[in-house]
Formats: structure tokens, sequence, C-alpha cells
């Protein structure tokens, strides 16, 4: 499961030109777990952009370091953490693309992994509100993973489900029918993704630079010819 994330120039209101930007969008080439994150939510009616905290933070939550960053979508419903907020509060997390990782025989590979157009992937997530008084709070998000599709299979087993664009009010509608949301925790289609290695600098969380993104072999996508 992905645990980095690759957010730069995304042009997001060329996708969606109602947005409404609440904060300057979140960017880096390689962002981590508890930073902040930009995310996009429904509010009176509106799409807005707005910055998360990377790590589910329920109010009972004790420990910051046990925020989770990701939720498996078969336990959405029977976790009590998960749960409320799968129900009720669903956003995406736009990004450029998203790391994995191969686990190889001696060492572990990272991938990006981009949409094979490179138009923005919007990531479905899940958010909660933590009040620090009455009117201070902290509002914090976790992506949602599913069964990697065939094509990135081989790399991990794992990714983050991609909202489509055309689906993305009844995602983010809370009086969406419950049937009509899981209907959407699917793999990605074959064709949408693909993933090309990268280096290890990106192992590490304070490494920032462009590199981050620069392939160093080729692409991982599904063609035709694989088709049964």
């Amino acid at each position: 499961m992905t645990g980095r994330l690759h957010v730069q120039n995304l042009s997001l209101t060329r996708l969606m030109p109602s947005l409404k930007v609440q904060s300057p969008p979140v960017e880096s080439p390689n962002l981590a777990p508890r930073q902040p994150v930009s995310a996009i939510r429904l509010a009176q009616g509106s799409y807005h952009l707005e910055s998360l905290f990377w790590g589910l933070t329920p109010p009972w939550l004790n420990v910051l370091d046990h925020a989770p960053h990701c939720a498996r979508a078969e336990t959405l419903s029977s976790k009590a953490m998960f749960h409320e907020a799968f129900q009720a509060r669903r956003c995406v997390i736009p990004v450029s693309g998203f790391y994995i990782w191969k686990i190889m025989p001696r060492s572990k590979q990272p991938y990006l992994v981009t949409q094979v157009s490179r138009s923005p992937l919007l990531l479905g997530a899940l958010w909660c509100r933590y009040h620090t008084t009455l009117t201070a709070f902290t509002d914090s998000t976790a992506l949602i993973s599913v069964p990697a599709n065939a094509c990135l299979a081989p790399l991990t087993d794992r990714l983050p489900v991609v909202i489509p664009q055309h689906a993305l009010a009844t995602w983010l509608d809370p009086d969406s029918p419950i049937e009509a949301v899981n209907a959407l925790l699917m793999p990605a289609p074959l064709e949408l993704l693909g993933a090309f290695p990268v280096s290890k600098h990106v192992n590490n969380p304070a490494y920032q630079s462009a590199a981050c993104a620069h392939p160093v072999g080729p692409m991982l996508q599904w063609t035709t010819s694989q088709e049964p």
C-alpha cells in the first residue's frame, strides 16, 4: 500500500471549474504521512479544496503515531475507527501520482504510479474532526485501499482506490446510497494506470527533489496484447 504521494502541477480548476480553493494547495514530489495534504470535500453544495492532516485522528485516539494513513476497503464497515467516517464523511485527495514499493530479493524498488495520460488522479479517502477546544478543531484523513488490478499486481497487492470524475458527486455526497458508494470500491481499470521505477532516494521522506519522479526504467502498463 502506498505511503507517499506525488502532488505537483495539478490543473484542478480545469478538472473541476466550480472548485472553491479554501487554502493553498499542498504540493510535494514526495509527500509522507503525518503531513498536511489537500483534499476535496462537499460543503453547502459546493466542492472545496482544503488542507487536512494525513493520518486519521478520531477524538479517542491517544497516540498520534497510531493514526492510520490508509484504511482497507474490506474493513470500512466492521472497524469502529472507519465505519462512521465512511458512512458520512468521504473526500478525495487529488494527486499527480503515488509511490509503491516492489519487494525484491534484497531490497525494495520504489515505483511511481500515474495515470497513463498523466491527468490528475482522485484518490478515495475518508475524514474525521477532532475538537481541541469548543471552537478549534483539526480535520484528518486516511486513504482507502483496494486490491491491485492485474496490471500492477506484480508490483504490489494493494493500491489506493481511484474515484472516476463522473462518480465524484456520488462519492462525496453523504446522502448517497451506501450500495452506490460501495460499488466504487473497485480496482482501477487495467488501462488507467501505469508505473515506472524511480530512484531509491524517494525512500527518504526528507528528499524533496523533482528527481523523485524521474524514471529509471520503462513504464509498466496494460496493452491490448494482454487482453484475454
